[in-house]
């Protein structure tokens, strides 16, 4: 009986102020956010967000640079560019293009009869609207059934574990944050493209404020800017 008390509870605490801010409309205050990308605790690259409104819609660009080297020698070179937008809180389409080391990626998505139309280097067809973008910023993310890679469109069933209340530290301040893992639902799926990835959301604005995962080594993001 505590047990299922103490389940209710948890589920009433976390998910309530998810519902009371369940759109993107209170990003609209928000210009930019800055992470910094390190590979096993090595500084290679960054991500960044920037947030424009006019009138009902809201844009979201977002730009990837990093570079693995050995030896001063780049073994990988990664970039990718993405706009968002949404309008009204929803989103209405989406744009990315991809240079992996040399191979080209894509996605383009619109909003059609509330269903999303995806094509992509790894997926073309209508899913779910209630199918979101996989570009962390926006928490509604933890509410999804799956999301969309923004590299490929590539669908990613999910499943999100709430893990408990952390302290990050940023620019000398301790913020109290909201620790997540997203992970995949098919474990069929090949290793590499397995879903693992524990996210941070301020508890007080449910900002972004840290990833990790593992991949080919020890991922994180720190976050550098935010405003």
């Amino acid at each position: 009986m505590f047990k299922k008390c103490k389940s209710i509870l948890l589920v009433i605490l976390i998910t309530f102020p998810f519902f009371a801010l369940a759109h993107v409309e209170h990003y609209k205050d928000l210009n930019k956010i800055e992470f910094d990308i390190y590979r096993n605790n090595k500084l290679i690259g960054y991500h960044i967000f920037s947030f424009s409104n006019n009138n009902d819609l809201l844009e979201v660009k977002s730009e990837i640079k990093f570079k693995i080297k050995k030896f001063g020698v780049v073994l990988y070179d990664y970039k990718v560019t993405g706009t968002e937008v949404y309008k009204d809180g929803v989103l209405i389409k989406f744009n990315s293009k991809t240079n992996q080391n040399g191979k080209s990626k894509y996605v383009n998505i619109k909003s059609e009869n509330d269903e999303l139309v995806v094509d992509g280097s790894s997926h073309k067809g209508k899913v779910s609207a209630n199918y979101l973008i996989g570009t962390w910023w926006n928490h509604s993310l933890v509410k999804a059934p799956a999301q969309i890679s923004a590299v490929s469109g590539r669908i990613i069933k999910q499943k999100v574990k709430f893990i408990g209340k952390d302290t990050i530290n940023f620019n000398g301040k301790e913020i109290s944050a909201l620790h997540f893992n997203f992970s995949s639902t098919d474990q069929k799926l090949e290793k590499k493209k397995k879903l693992n990835t524990d996210v941070w959301y301020d508890e007080k604005n449910l900002n972004w404020l840290k990833a990790t995962f593992k991949k080919s080594g020890n991922w994180e993001y720190r976050l550098k800017v935010i405003n």
